[in-house]
């Protein structure tokens, strides 16, 4: 089965390249599991409801998140109104599963394909130069131990390239893919380590590359220049879609390739 990923969706004009092509790109690689990560989506700072309704529409199964899933108070209220129905939509926004105890929403979900395959999404967050939650490593285990899916996915946001390549070689022959998001910079190492996981250090954001990490670029320098704070705002020029695409074996959630994808407009 192909599983499709799209990564770091920033504002209006990453909703728009992913409207453009996620279409033929699931007709294309008869993709079985679409997962995206939404955390950017509204305005390149968190999530709405209604925005992870657009982008369900679109044809994502399950939408992942990170360290600015709390930027729209929105989703917050979302997911403590919709607390127990495990029908709600709500419970396949994931925010990281290594957040503090108690924290609204839920950090992995278990699904199953149009085909019948059991699935597994994983969403857990890093703490190199990051927010220090609880430990993602020990985190990841514990869910793993909770599942009975072959097929699983863990989305690893986090800063540090060394944490989210260890990650990868923890669960190494234990996870369908380990695909890194959150640096919004696509890394061309993608591979199927040895035990059948397949692995990207950074999936790349989907949004506008005429930027700096998909803020207008004219904010972003005034703060390095200045020191002084002001307010971010999403570029919009030159929107490009970055994602992965990754076959593996239904049965045993053995990973047999791993494709990267830049797509313009």
């Amino acid at each position: 089965m192909n599983i499709l990923f799209i990564g770091d969706i920033f504002g209006g004009p990453g909703r728009k390249i992913v409207r453009e092509h996620i279409g033929h790109l699931m007709e294309t690689h008869k993709a079985e599991l679409v997962v995206m990560n939404a955390e950017n989506s509204a305005g390149g700072f968190g999530v709405t409801p209604a925005i992870a309704d657009e982008l369900f529409a679109m044809g994502a199964d399950v939408l992942t998140t990170g360290n600015h899933v709390w930027d729209k108070r929105e989703i917050v209220e979302y997911w403590k109104a919709t607390e127990g129905d495990s029908t709600s939509p709500a419970r396949r926004i994931l925010r990281p599963a290594n957040y503090p105890a108690g924290s609204p929403g839920t950090g992995w979900y278990e699904g199953v394909t149009r085909s019948g395959v059991p699935y597994a999404v994983i969403n857990v967050q890093g703490r190199v130069f990051m927010h220090s939650n609880d430990d993602p490593f020990r985190v990841v285990s514990e869910i793993l131990t909770k599942t009975k899916a072959k097929v699983i996915l863990v989305d690893m946001h986090a800063e540090a390239t060394s944490e989210k390549m260890a990650m990868g070689w923890y669960l190494d022959g234990r996870v369908t893919a380990v695909l890194g998001t959150h640096t919004h910079v696509p890394t061309a190492d993608e591979r199927v380590l040895p035990n059948g996981t397949a692995y990207q250090t950074d999936v790349g954001m989907s949004g506008p590359y005429d930027s700096i990490i998909g803020v207008e670029k004219e904010l972003v320098l005034q703060r390095f220049l200045t020191n002084m704070p002001n307010k971010f705002e999403a570029a919009k020029g030159d929107p490009r879609l970055c994602g992965v695409v990754i076959s593996c074996d239904a049965e045993t959630g053995k990973a047999s390739s791993i494709k990267r994808l830049m797509l313009g407009q």
